[in-house]
């Protein structure tokens, strides 16, 4: 049985986490691999790598998974339950404040000169990552063009989970032509499904269906998420397309998991209890599938088949990250401005390397913000 102090402590940690944690899935994978690779060490560098791929190949916000995953490591599955709480909770409750204050006023406070600053510093810090994971996820030549090859294949919009899957087992291909294996040790990835899609109304209880429903089946960065809110509300006339970009804007704002956007898109819904229902439905089934995965995980990277598919969806992973940044990149670096926040916050984390990465965040914003009034 684990104990209280280990619990308070996996509390304590991914509950900082979570206030601090602005800017999205790279930065939050940064933070994790400052607090708890390097400063607490948790875990080694490769059950890190192991965790960021693993994370991948199911569907759910991937850094929020990481830390029920990293919970359960340190505390069992109690401390899965409390570090993705952690996590989580202090991205839904202020993106209910806003919530809150956009249905009261019907519209947000002026944050664009803010967000404006903040994309430029994410894409420095998304840099500044890749640079250090893929040092240890892309080890040799083959890994390297098969990453080349994923990020290709991204930037032309394939689906990620194609490429992931497509990408893992043409590693374990590799590995067995390489090793002339005489027999396969079998690995069945996990069976994706899908709730029948439900009309949206009144019932606060078809909220929380249609967000479990979207939790259970979205792969990829929380950007995608977007998409798939485009087309269950703005399409059908439930939301406007003003309230899904004020939507994007505060899961850009707020710390934590940029899938608290679905609190407030509850909210607009169902008010309070619709962001509860939400925010319940979208991020429960990462608690199930990390919970899966946790005992299963150690027997299947016995297999040195499920270890070459592994290692290859950690190098694709990274890849990923790369389109990513590529894409978020053609719109957040478009005039001078931007270029000089980016290189800025850029030569700030290489110089100061222990400096939180929230700091970088918030000195993006306040330049975005002094930058236009110039």
């Amino acid at each position: 049985m684990q104990s209280s102090e280990s619990l308070k402590e996996i509390a304590k940690v991914f509950f900082r986490l979570g206030c601090i944690g602005f800017g999205g899935p790279a930065v939050h994978i940064a933070l994790m691999d400052k607090e708890i690779v390097k400063k607490r060490k948790w875990v080694s560098e490769d059950q890190f790598m192991d965790a960021i791929g693993t994370t991948n190949l199911v569907p759910g916000p991937n850094s929020t998974e990481m830390t029920m995953h990293f919970g359960q490591e340190k505390g069992g599955w109690k401390g899965l339950i409390v570090a993705g709480f952690c996590f989580i909770t202090p991205a839904v409750i202020t993106t209910m404040l806003f919530a809150w204050l956009y249905q009261r006023y019907g519209k947000l406070p002026q944050i664009e000169p803010f967000i404006y600053g903040i994309m430029p510093a994410v894409i420095a810090i998304m840099v500044e990552l890749m640079f250090n994971l893929g040092k240890k996820a892309i080890r040799s030549v083959p890994l390297l063009i098969i990453a080349l090859i994923a990020a290709a294949l991204a930037l032309f919009d394939i689906n990620e989970i194609y490429i992931l899957f497509g990408a893992g087992f043409l590693g374990m291909i590799i590995y067995y032509a390489s090793a002339r294996l005489q027999s396969l040790n079998a690995f069945v990835p996990l069976i994706l499904w899908q709730i029948p899609a439900f009309i949206l109304d009144n019932s606060s209880w078809k909220i929380f269906w249609v967000f479990l429903k979207i939790g259970a089946i979205l792969y990829g960065s929380g950007y995608v998420l977007y998409a798939f809110f485009d087309a269950e509300f703005v399409k059908t006339g439930i939301l406007t397309k003003q309230q899904l970009i004020d939507a994007i804007a505060i899961g850009q704002l707020t710390p934590g998991p940029v899938f608290s956007s679905a609190t407030f898109v509850g909210w607009q819904i169902g008010g309070f209890q619709g962001a509860v229902l939400a925010s319940v439905g979208i991020f429960l089934p990462s608690f199930l599938f990390i919970a899966f995965l946790g005992p299963i995980l150690p027997r299947l990277k016995k297999s040195k088949l499920f270890s070459a598919f592994l290692e290859t969806a950690n190098a694709v992973s990274i890849a990923l990250i790369f389109a990513v940044c590529i894409q978020m990149g053609k719109t957040a670096i478009k005039d001078w401005r931007t270029i000089i926040i980016a290189i800025t916050c850029l030569a700030v984390i290489l110089l100061f390397k222990k400096l939180n990465k929230a700091f970088v965040i918030f000195g993006g914003a306040l330049l975005g913000y002094l930058l236009t009034l110039v």
